[in-house]
């Protein structure tokens, strides 16, 4: 594999999140664009990951799937937070078929099991091939059987920190609505401060800045992914948290250049 990296496309960035399936075509049609004009410039192997946004997280609040088979509708209401959740995984798909890049949809409930809603077994051989193949894999949020309760969700963050302990990725990119992290919601403090590297020295200070994401998120909001991050990191792989919203920022990234905060152990 050259130049392994994955990616991750925020579903607060990808969609509306205070509209159900509401994606944001423009974005995402954009981002797209970026990450095979990439794959030109260089030789670049990619996993690109996506959050649910509008599409999973709600049906996944109505029906508490986080919680297991806790009533007489939560073995329907799984069905419904995966269908919804892969609805919003066939448009970034074909994003990418429309302008002939070759990326193809990968069910994490098909190759995960997880327990107490951490993935515990992972199937990666066709990953390991379509990546062979110079196919980008797009795995999404999902849900998963839960050996303890019946089901859980499994955020894209766990699903890439777990295919990345196996594969040893360069870089994991996470593309959210800010261009990094800050020390405040900068979009309602304007005095809010960008933090340009998080590492062992200044961690403990920094996560009692954090907060959690607005709306709805099953997964967990800013601190779990922070927090998923910096796991990643103690392993030797950075990860760079950007915004998707400036046009040009994730193609410069994946060239090689520093567009947001970068977390290094």
């Amino acid at each position: 594999m050259n130049n392994l990296i994955f990616i991750k496309l925020g579903g607060s960035v990808i969609t509306d999140k205070s509209k159900p399936q509401t994606p944001n075509y423009e974005v995402i049609n954009r981002l797209s664009r970026e990450i095979s004009e990439a794959r030109k410039e260089s030789n670049l192997d990619l996993i690109i990951g996506h959050g649910s946004g509008s599409f999973g997280h709600i049906s996944a609040k109505k029906y508490k799937t986080s919680e297991g088979f806790i009533s007489k509708e939560s073995k329907y209401g799984l069905c419904v937070v995966h269908n919804d959740a892969a609805k919003l995984n066939e448009i970034v798909v074909n994003s990418f078929l429309e302008i002939g890049e070759k990326a193809i949809s990968l069910q994490p409930s098909s190759f995960c099991i997880a327990r107490n809603s951490s993935i515990t077994d992972v199937y990666l051989e066709p990953i390991k091939k379509f990546i062979e193949y110079g196919i980008m894999p797009v795995p999404y949020g999902d849900v998963s059987v839960d050996l303890e309760k019946g089901c859980c969700i499994i955020s894209t963050e766990e699903i890439l920190k777990t295919i990345a302990l196996k594969l040893k990725p360069e870089k994991i990119i996470m593309v959210g609505k800010v261009d990094g992290v800050y020390t405040d919601d900068p979009m309602k403090n304007p005095s809010a401060k960008k933090i340009e590297e998080i590492n062992k020295d200044n961690f403990s200070e920094i996560k009692n800045c954090l907060k959690g994401s607005d709306c709805v998120d099953v997964t967990g909001g800013m601190l779990h992914k922070i927090e998923q991050s910096v796991e990643l990191a103690k392993m030797g792989i950075d990860v760079e948290i950007i915004s998707g919203s400036e046009k040009g920022n994730l193609k410069n990234c994946l060239l090689g250049e520093n567009t947001g905060t970068l977390i290094r152990w």
